[in-house]
């Protein structure tokens, strides 16, 4: 690993500004691993070469100066996609178009499929480009695309999204058709478990986090989650209660940025909208099967935005959850997990692009965490639990 910088922390009654300098350098002496990106979607709807500077939340300059080194493209696929059996293209298109941006840029980024290859590959100024595949939809009834997505470099996945899918219940559907993971699903947490492959409870309803941590051998993960004690009945953020159980298990909880899941009003509204558009798809689906005209579901985004408007929201609040996950399961189960690119810029203030980790680091300075500590929270807690999953070994069950 890099050389060790020693960071001064002044008295906490200092500002956040006055921990910039120290900051900056932490943020480029230490291993800095963000778990979820959604670069590769947006790579889709309008090709970017994120080599260079651009517009997006993720892109090479942008990632240097935050001093990212690690990090984990989202290959995500729509519940839409999924029922139009469209999701395992797409998510290869998703895998090509990253592959594409790799050898355009030999110098700038390489793919990284192992904890142990991170010295090697980061040398030079390289940023490491992990995958992880948000929602098993691409995996369809066939248990052995895990060993092809694998293949690809698949490190993690997303067992479900928005909707509840075959093989696991998500949080966001109001229909829990499994009551937790179904029969096939299972079957897919035990061969992720033997190929090496990160369990990722984000997105999942209690009871199927609950089936995931009874069944896994192995140490799970949720990589873009926030805590449920901020946005109490909001069933996408982590409960004490899981959350303990993931950290008792050897996992690690990684934090989300984007606003929807760490302010109380914002997480409400989303929550709000899930509901509203499932009902929506079943009015359509009952209007089609009756020859009826269906609504409109770009009016009805429309409508939905105009009416429940973003709130503002301070870095304070995201550091707020790191400091109440810190306290809750211990400084060696929390790490980074932004979404950047993945929430159409509804991000609080200091915290809008991949350039902005050093204020995530001064804030949590500023709140009294020491070196090492920020350190484990910066990537060191995920980079050991990635190792262990790679290498097979159970935590506590």
């Amino acid at each position: 690993m890099r050389k060790l910088f020693t960071i001064l922390v002044g008295s906490l009654l200092m500002t956040t500004h006055a921990y910039a300098a120290d900051a900056n350098q932490l943020a480029q002496d230490a291993i800095i691993v963000d778990t979820h990106i959604d670069a590769p979607t947006e790579l889709l709807v309008e090709w970017r070469d994120l080599g260079i500077s651009t517009d997006r939340e993720f892109d090479y300059p942008k990632a240097r100066q935050g001093g990212l080194d690690i990090a984990f493209m989202s290959i995500y696929t729509s519940p839409g996609e999924d029922k139009q059996n469209k999701a395992r293209q797409i998510a290869n298109m998703q895998i090509d178009a990253i592959e594409a941006l790799v050898q355009r840029h030999p110098d700038k980024f390489a793919i990284l499929t192992s904890p142990a290859d991170v010295d090697r590959l980061s040398a030079n100024g390289h940023v490491l480009l992990a995958y992880g595949m948000e929602n098993g939809a691409p995996i369809g009834d066939d248990l052995s695309q895990l060993e092809k997505f694998h293949a690809r470099g698949v490190r993690y996945i997303t067992l479900a999204h928005s909707q509840s899918n075959r093989i696991s219940d998500s949080s966001y559907d109001p229909n829990h058709q499994w009551n937790g993971l179904s029969p096939f699903g299972e079957k897919v947490v035990a061969e992720m478990n033997r190929l090496g492959i990160m369990v990722d409870v984000s997105h999942l309803s209690d009871d199927a986090v609950a089936d995931v941590l009874k069944i896994s051998s192995v140490p799970v993960i949720a990589t873009h989650s926030g805590f449920r004690h901020f946005t109490p009945g909001f069933e996408r953020n982590i409960s004490d209660e899981l959350a303990k159980a993931i950290a008792k298990k050897g996992g690690v909880v990684q934090i989300v940025f984007g606003i929807g899941f760490v302010n109380r009003q914002a997480a409400d509204d989303l929550q709000a909208y899930f509901t509203a558009s499932a009902e929506l798809t079943k009015r359509n689906a009952e209007a089609k099967a009756a020859g009826k005209p269906l609504e409109d579901e770009d009016a009805f985004d429309k409508a939905w935005l105009a009416n429940h408007p973003v709130p503002v929201t301070k870095i304070d609040v995201v550091l707020d959850q790191f400091e109440y996950a810190v306290k809750l399961i211990g400084i060696d189960h929390v790490g980074i997990g932004s979404d950047f690119d993945g929430v159409s810029g509804k991000l609080p203030e200091g915290l809008k692009t991949a350039a902005d980790y050093p204020n995530l680091i001064a804030g949590l300075q500023a709140r009294g965490y020491k070196d090492d500590a920020i350190r484990k929270i910066l990537g060191g807690n995920l980079l050991r639990v990635w190792t262990q999953i790679e290498a097979g070994k159970g935590g506590t069950k």
